[in-house]
């Protein structure tokens, strides 16, 4: 087993709309879904007293790339959300590769039986788990954090 860094880490899926929310316990044993923030000038503010709330050691923000490799309007987003974040708290954040994650959300949503509409409102929520549950997987089986770190320009892993 390689070595992981015990502490809650958030996992933060950023959207035009919504910005879903997520957690894991310390060991990273299980990412859950916390909230739907809705998206407006206080978005940061309540995301950083969710950092606060849950003593989170690390953030992991989803940086949406193009399935080639490209980056887009909504990774100039997530870009500015957390340099908004990281303005309020005094934690590490890192970005990860979320490609798909929100794919694999409706996805599972799917399979337990909610409709599209119907898991509008929580659909963040779990894409924030796909990616915050990812990045865990990665660092438990590499022993490095996922992703890299927002100072960082450097494509995510």
């Amino acid at each position: 087993m390689t070595s992981f860094r015990r502490g809650v880490r958030l996992g933060i899926d950023v959207g035009k709309a919504r910005v879903g929310v997520a957690k894991c316990d310390p060991d990273g044993l299980l990412a859950v879904p916390v909230e739907t923030v809705p998206r407006s000038a206080e978005s940061a503010a309540r995301v950083a007293e969710l950092v606060a709330e849950f003593a989170a050691m690390e953030v992991l923000i989803g940086l949406p790339i193009s399935l080639r490799g490209g980056e887009t309007s909504s990774t100039d987003d997530a870009r500015v959300f957390a340099a908004e974040l990281a303005a309020r708290v005094d934690v590490p954040i890192r970005f990860v590769d979320e490609r798909l994650s929100t794919v694999s959300a409706h996805a599972a949503l799917r399979q337990s039986g909610r409709s599209q509409k119907s898991s509008r409102r929580i659909v963040d929520q779990v894409a924030a788990v796909v990616l915050l549950q990812q990045a865990i997987d990665v660092e438990k089986s590499t022993g490095n954090p996922a992703g890299h770190p927002l100072e960082d320009t450097q494509e995510p892993t």
